[in-house]
């Protein structure tokens, strides 16, 4: 038996272009991302592809210049052998929102004690950004203009009740620990970082 054709067309979302979120608000992106090929410039904020920064790492950490990575969609980066101690900021992928392997990979940086940027990039909704806070992303290139106005109107959801401890640092985890010891699920004493 053959699949019932739909009676209307799916409806794709609005996409606008990417906007950076990071710290409760819209902020001007500083970082300029660099082709394979591009020259790298200097006195700018770059991101480059982890095949670049695997292949140029020396060269370009001797610039002196601020490198950031972004990961396409299957790779994964190791704390050790890609020096993610010199990146200040990491970009992992969301090709679609149900593809949840970035959520991993920011949860184990977060546990290896990097400290710098760790960006969500792709397909990034507004019901997924408490869950990405607590996996240790502190910044979001959005292009999905239901959750970049949601975001303009003050609308973050809350996660009402927690059962392990996140990952994530700064104000963000702040709010989640305070939120959870406030409804009895975390005491002040089990607050990590």
């Amino acid at each position: 038996m053959s699949e019932p054709a739909p009676l209307l067309p799916p409806l794709k979302p609005k996409q606008v272009d990417a906007r950076l979120w990071r710290n409760s608000a819209f902020v001007n992106d500083e970082w300029r991302s660099v082709a394979d090929d591009a020259p790298l410039g200097i006195g700018v904020r770059i991101l480059v592809s982890l095949k670049r920064w695997r292949k140029e790492q020396l060269a370009i950490a001797s610039t002196g210049t601020a490198v950031g990575v972004r990961l396409d969609v299957g790779q994964s980066i190791d704390v050790e052998t890609d020096d993610v101690a010199r990146l200040s900021v990491i970009g992992l992928p969301f090709p679609k929102f149900s593809d949840g392997r970035s959520y991993s990979a920011a949860r184990q940086l977060r546990d290896a004690g990097y400290r710098g940027e760790i960006r969500a990039t792709g397909d990034v909704l507004i019901d997924q950004l408490p869950l990405m806070i607590r996996a240790g992303f502190d910044a979001f290139e959005i292009t999905n203009a239901a959750t970049i106005s949601a975001l303009e109107r003050g609308e973050l959801p809350a996660i009402p009740h927690v059962y392990q401890a996140a990952a994530a640092q700064g104000a963000y985890s702040r709010f989640f620990r305070m939120r959870g010891a406030a409804l009895g699920v975390l005491s002040r004493a089990d607050w990590p970082g």
